[in-house]
């Protein structure tokens, strides 16, 4: 008697490589997605501060120039008897945005002075690396840049003050042409000497980076979460189906072929379906009833 070894069947060997094959794809997958969708999301979050930076800036310029055309006209009669900062347009931004700020923690606008008149708004080292930018390009309008602050990361806004008008210099040119009611004030050693055309400095307006980019990694986790989900959901979809439609039908043809090949009783080959398994399974039933009767004919001498 004919015998065959007969070992188990490897019938996990398919969904193995399967399932590799999904592993990698889902690594490599997950891995683009991340990357493109966390420096979405992060430049997501710095536009969102940058439109609120120039908002605040474009409030700025709206005081500035209401300060100019309106405030300082009503004023002017006074500032020959006493000083007024506040006919001066940048100390009312500067109040208007200060009061802002109270209520928005780390916002902070300034117009930053190489030779300030008033001496809070003297540029520090950092403003002072903008202000060279602006001077050594005359053409740059706007300089973007972030900065690091107790607070945590800030995303600032600059952009350059010019003196176009030359009846502005009238109270910048020198001390003696200046009102005596401003030097009075100041003294006659700051913000005098300022010429036409000339970079004088920088309004800066600075925005918290902290909160938007929190959100922005908060919003990366959520979105990884929601795809990690979404392909382990896919993969056990695809493994069900590959072992109900697939590997069950297989594994179980093999082995009454198995039965067959050694001649051992052995039900039919039942086409279930109408896909290509019940046409390999069909396939298998005619080539055992072609057998059949070539061992028939065999037996009977034929």
């Amino acid at each position: 008697m004919r015998s065959s070894p007969r070992g188990r069947l490897p019938r996990l060997s398919l969904l193995v490589k399967f399932n590799l094959i999904f592993l990698v794809v889902f690594v490599v997958g997950l891995t683009v997605t991340g990357v493109l969708a966390r420096r979405w999301l992060q430049d997501n979050a710095q536009q969102q501060v940058a439109d609120r930076a120039r908002l605040l800036m474009q409030s700025a310029s709206a005081v500035n120039r209401y300060t100019a055309d309106h405030i300082r006209p009503l004023l002017e009669g006074q500032l020959q008897e006493r000083f007024v900062p506040e006919a001066v347009p940048a100390f009312s931004a500067h109040e208007v945005l200060a009061t802002l700020s109270q209520a928005y923690e780390d916002y902070g606008y300034k117009a930053a002075m190489l030779n300030p008149t008033n001496p809070r708004n003297r540029a520090v080292s950092w403003e002072e690396d903008v202000i060279s930018q602006f001077a050594r390009k005359p053409g740059l309008a706007e300089f973007v840049g972030r900065r690091d602050t107790p607070g945590g990361e800030s995303l600032y806004i600059a952009r350059p003050i010019r003196i176009n008008n030359a009846a502005c210099l009238g109270c910048h040119a020198s001390p003696q042409t200046a009102p005596a009611t401003l030097v009075a004030r100041y003294g006659p050693s700051n913000g005098f000497g300022w010429k036409l055309n000339e970079t004088l400095g920088a309004e800066v307006v600075s925005v918290p980076m902290a909160l938007p980019m929190k959100q922005a990694t908060q919003a990366f986790w959520f979105v990884m979460a929601a795809l990690t989900t979404a392909f382990l959901l896919m993969g056990a979809a695809l493994n069900l189906m590959l072992w109900r439609l697939v590997i069950r039908p297989v594994t179980e043809l093999a082995r009454i072929a198995d039965r067959v090949s050694l001649g051992e009783d052995a039900p039919a080959f039942a086409a279930r379906s109408g896909d290509e398994i019940g046409v390999l399974t069909a396939s298998f039933g005619r080539m055992r009833r072609s057998l059949d009767q070539a061992m028939t004919m065999l037996e009977r001498g034929e």
